[in-house]
């Protein structure tokens, strides 16, 4: 009889895994769960432009916000080597030079608040209800960019710690103020959109305090006296803080590919109606559920891996990866029964607008297939996260926009909303295939873990 692999048969590896990813998977699904809240308040107001202006701001919101997610996914990576080879100092100098960088962004943020709604109303070209209602709400949400952005540092500082437990409270207690505010916002006290944009803004800040006090109780046992004159020594150094702008800006322009891919969904669904951006807007957040929950297992192999290369353990870091895969897969096809068997009744119950529910359900079959053609590329990106090689993430997905998303829109573009879909699986796809192709290479060269 053939023995299963040590990486499967040994509890221990699923078990280091899962404490890490559960915590994750349980937290991340509120931030969908949050969206969909947000979709079923506005979608039972009287018309589609609220939800379709809430839509098109918070696809503005998002893309500012999300292509400075490098600033987790660095921390994660960079703290878990630490971690891995016992360098306290090195976990108090990227936590402060993290959140230094946090702080100038989101003052640059709000100085060019006008240019980015701008611009971004000249991309969605929608209609003029739609443009008013996503003008309130990003106006109001932006002021949330300082806690946002220092939450994206502390989020991944506690990854990075192999603290899984902290960041989960921290996501579930924040997305639960939201929706909390969301509901007496908007259906107690008629604020409408506004009231949705200072539901976030609110918890965000909430978040900040929350996560301030994770951070202080997981750092006092690596703090010592005399470290703050070392540390700010260290944080203005050239060759430090230089390897940390480097490394963020190939992240950087790898989330701008994934965000150029996202807002065009947006902004080319706003020029086919209210309707269908309405549809795609319920639609994307089945697809930020998809994300979450594998970005859960992502999040995990991040700190596993990036442990396993501080201790240089070659072993350890090939167990890790065999062993996430697995589950991923697992889950990728747990989702797509999920989405098969209950898409049209989830719908059903985010909008009872029936033109939106009839458009949305038309597209519904393409959000069944892209768990599986995603999950490589969320699992893949965790690994190469903790390894920080931000080079090949960020060749991967200019790939994957440039030779897979775009070309493949183009295409099909004749056929509507569904170019936009069949794009969106391609992209995905595309990701995973080029991610393996250099993880394959980068293995085989040794270039993970040098011994």
């Amino acid at each position: 009889m053939m023995k299963s692999p040590v990486w499967l048969s040994d509890p221990s590896y699923r078990k280091r895994l899962f404490a890490l990813a559960l915590p994750m998977m349980l937290s991340n699904v509120t931030v969908p769960l949050l969206g969909l809240v947000d979709a079923a308040v506005l979608g039972h107001l009287d018309h589609s432009y609220y939800l379709a202006g809430v839509s098109v701001g918070a696809m503005l919101i998002t893309l500012a916000f999300w292509l400075l997610g490098f600033l987790r996914m660095s921390t994660t990576g960079l703290v878990a080597q630490a971690f891995g080879r016992n360098d306290a100092m090195a976990i108090k100098q990227v936590l402060l030079q993290s959140l230094v960088l946090a702080g100038a962004l989101s003052v640059l943020l709000l100085v060019l608040q006008s240019v980015i709604l701008n611009l971004g109303l000249m991309l969605a070209a929608p209609s003029e209800q739609v443009a008013f209602y996503a003008q309130q709400y990003f106006s109001i949400r932006i002021w949330s960019a300082p806690a946002a952005l220092a939450n994206y540092v502390i989020l991944g500082w506690l990854l990075g710690m192999q603290n899984a437990r902290a960041p989960m409270w921290l996501l579930i207690i924040t997305n639960l103020v939201n929706i909390l505010l969301d509901l007496w916002f908007v259906l107690g006290l008629g604020w409408q959109v506004q009231g949705a944009a200072a539901a976030s803004v609110i918890a965000d800040y909430f978040g900040f305090g929350l996560g301030l006090y994770f951070v202080f109780h997981a750092i006092k046992p690596y703090w010592q006296l005399g470290d703050w004159s070392v540390l700010m020594q260290k944080i203005w150094g050239r060759a430090n803080f230089f390897r940390l702008i480097a490394l963020n800006r190939d992240i950087f322009l790898r989330t701008l590919c994934v965000q150029i891919c996202f807002s065009f969904m947006t902004f080319y669904g706003a020029r086919l109606g209210d309707d269908i951006v309405a549809a795609n807007a319920v639609l994307l957040n089945f697809l930020l559920f998809i994300s979450f929950a594998l970005d859960g297992l992502a999040y995990a192999v991040e700190a596993l891996v990036g442990k396993a290369v501080g201790r240089r353990d070659p072993i350890e870091f090939k167990r890790c990866v065999n062993v996430t895969f697995f589950y991923a897969l697992l889950f990728a096809i747990l989702l797509m029964v999920i989405f098969a068997l209950l898409g049209a009744n989830i719908i059903a119950l985010i909008t009872d607008i029936r033109s939106i529910q009839m458009t949305a359900n038309s597209y519904l079959i393409w959000l069944v297939f892209i768990p599986l053609t995603s999950v490589w590329c969320f699992i893949l990106d965790g690994i190469f996260i903790g390894t920080t090689q931000a080079k090949a993430m960020r060749n991967s997905m200019l790939f994957a926009t440039l030779c897979c998303f775009f070309p493949v829109w183009w295409l099909a573009k004749d056929f509507g909303n569904h170019s936009l879909w069949l794009a969106m699986n391609a992209f995905m796809l595309g990701r995973g295939l080029s991610l393996g192709y250099l993880y394959c290479l980068m293995q085989r060269n040794n270039r993970f873990i040098v011994i």
